[in-house]
Order: structure tokens, then C-alpha cells, then sequence
């Protein structure tokens, strides 16, 4: 594991395993969910994928998470989307972002921010605006108490419940991308559950029928769920990586 400094001084984890120079390919990124890490099923299994196939392939933690600097609970989408910035500067050349849940999100951002360095495009279970959405599903106890205090908690079925500030939501609204026009000029693939509890099918619908290019394709797979890293859905994801490079 190595480790840069951003420019906004947060230090971040990382693991680069360089490419074959000899082969025309992008390389591979991994960006990860919300309060996920670099360490995941699927960060792994197309790290080893990648290394069979001479690609590159980068998978860091943003701040707040896993071994990288900082607190979950003072960071936001902009503070994670500069730190991914950050990250695939440490790259040359074209790359292939894999965004997963929030990292689709974040990867719909770079895409948009940097489309001369995005060669492909593959989301996973993509949560686009998701700030949006909590604001929406929150009771007005608590909307209150997010006001009041500036941190609320939502349950969570993979430990304990998720603390969400105030500036989280907040921040979210200034990196939405499904209020104005999308343009994704790369190939995109783009792979959807059909029993994801945390990001229904209809969201993986209103993203692909909002999102203009000339090359965008959505996998639906009948019973995966928000992890999708059976064997099955690892197979689709590294079929959608070699697509959209």
C-alpha cells in the first residue's frame, strides 16, 4: 500500500499495479461505494483480472474511509470527487472508470469533469444524487435533528447505521448530475440488480434514459443485489470492463 497527499492536503491510500507499457489498453480504476474501502470483492477480483491481462489498475480509499486520512462524517461528495481527481493523477493516459454505488456517482462526475481521460465507463449498481434521495426518505424527526445537531444516523444492513451530516446533504446539491444535461461522449456499461435493496432498478432506468451518447448499454441481472459480487456478476463486470475499453 502506498499513499499521496491530495492538494487539499488529505492523505490517501492507494495500490497501483502498473501495466504491460507494451499493450495499447487503458487502465483500470476502481471507485468504490459510500464508506466502502479498496479492500471489496470486486476492487480485488479485477485487480487480479487486470494484472492477468498486463492492464493497469488503481483502487484507493477516499478520505474518510479504510486506511486513508480524515473522518467519514466531515466529508463529502466534493471532498471524495477531489480525491479521486487526485488519485487518477497518478496515471497517464486514457483510463477506464469502474464506479461502484457512490462511485458511479463520483465516476459520472470525472466523466463529466474530464472526458478527454475517460476512454470507458462501467457503474455498478450506480447511486447517483443518492444525497437527494436520503433527504427525501428522512423523517422530520429526523430532518430536525440533521438541522438542529448536523448529524443524523440511517440504518444499515451491512453494520452499524451510517452517520450523515448536514453538510453531506447540503454539499451533495452543488455535484448533481441528474438535474442537467449528461453527456457521456465514452462507451458505458452500466450493470444493475434487480433485488438491490439500496438502489431500486427505476434509478439504473431514469440514469440511462437521462444520459445522452453514443454507445450506453444497461445490464439488469435478475436477483443480484447491491453487492453484486457473486461469481456471475464478478464474470459481467470484467465483460463490461473489456467492453468499454
Amino acid at each position: 500500500m502506498d499513499h499521496l497527499d491530495t492538494p487539499r492536503g488529505r492523505r490517501l491510500a492507494y495500490h497501483l499495479t502498473p501495466g504491460d507499457s507494451s499493450l495499447d489498453a487503458p487502465a483500470i480504476v476502481f471507485l468504490g461505494g459510500f464508506r466502502s474501502d479498496m479492500e471489496g470483492t470486486k476492487a480485488l477480483f479485477l485487480e487480479d483480472w487486470a494484472r492477468e491481462q498486463g492492464r493497469a489498475f488503481l483502487r484507493f480509499d477516499y478520505s474518510g474511509h479504510g486506511s486513508s486520512s480524515g473522518t467519514f462524517e466531515e466529508g463529502a461528495i466534493g471532498d471524495w470527487a477531489e480525491d479521486a481527481a487526485a488519485a487518477i493523477a497518478l496515471l497517464d493516459g486514457p483510463l477506464v472508470l469502474v464506479g461502484s454505488s457512490m462511485g458511479g456517482w463520483i465516476s459520472l462526475l470525472l466523466s463529466r469533469s474530464q472526458p478527454e481521460r475517460v476512454a470507458g465507463l462501467v457503474t455498478i449498481a450506480a447511486a447517483p444524487d443518492f444525497t437527494e434521495e436520503m433527504w427525501e426518505s428522512f423523517t422530520e424527526a429526523q430532518r430536525t435533528e440533521l438541522t438542529e445537531a448536523g448529524l443524523t444516523h440511517r440504518p444499515s444492513d451491512y453494520g452499524d447505521p451510517y452517520p450523515i451530516s448536514r453538510r453531506l446533504i447540503e454539499e451533495g446539491r452543488q455535484h448533481l448530475v441528474m438535474t442537467d444535461p449528461l453527456t457521456l461522449t465514452m462507451p458505458v456499461r452500466m450493470l444493475q440488480g434487480t433485488a438491490d435493496a439500496d438502489v431500486p432498478q427505476a434509478r439504473a432506468l431514469q440514469l440511462l434514459a437521462h444520459a445522452e451518447g453514443p454507445d450506453i448499454r444497461l445490464t439488469l441481472v435478475k436477483g443480484a443485489d447491491h453487492r453484486f459480487s457473486t461469481p456471475e456478476c464478478l464474470r459481467l463486470i470484467v465483460r463490461a470492463v473489456a467492453e468499454a475499453s
